[in-house]
């Protein structure tokens, strides 16, 4: 499980309810990263949501790894992924 710095550095900027809703949910992409409710995305991005957050991450099957790319509010998620031109 990798996490990428721009969303490391979104975790810490949620409340403390929110924080722990998402760091189960990313705990547990680490036990299956296609869960049931996944949505894939474009290219080889995936979407999880977390009450009103969604988690966009990456599974990269040959090094078994799975990597979180972004987390934010539902409302700002995709408008972010366009800014950072992954999707």
């Amino acid at each position: 499980m990798l996490i990428a710095p721009v969303a490391r550095r979104q975790l810490t900027e949620l409340p403390r309810a929110q924080l722990e809703r998402v760091d189960d949910r990313i705990l547990a992409l680490a036990e299956d990263p296609r869960p049931a409710g996944a949505k894939h995305l474009d290219r080889d991005l995936w979407r999880v949501r977390a009450g009103d957050f969604r988690i966009v991450y990456s599974i990269r099957d040959e090094e078994a790894a799975v990597v979180v790319v972004i987390i934010a509010n539902r409302k700002v998620v995709y408008r972010l992924l366009r800014r950072m031109a992954l999707l």
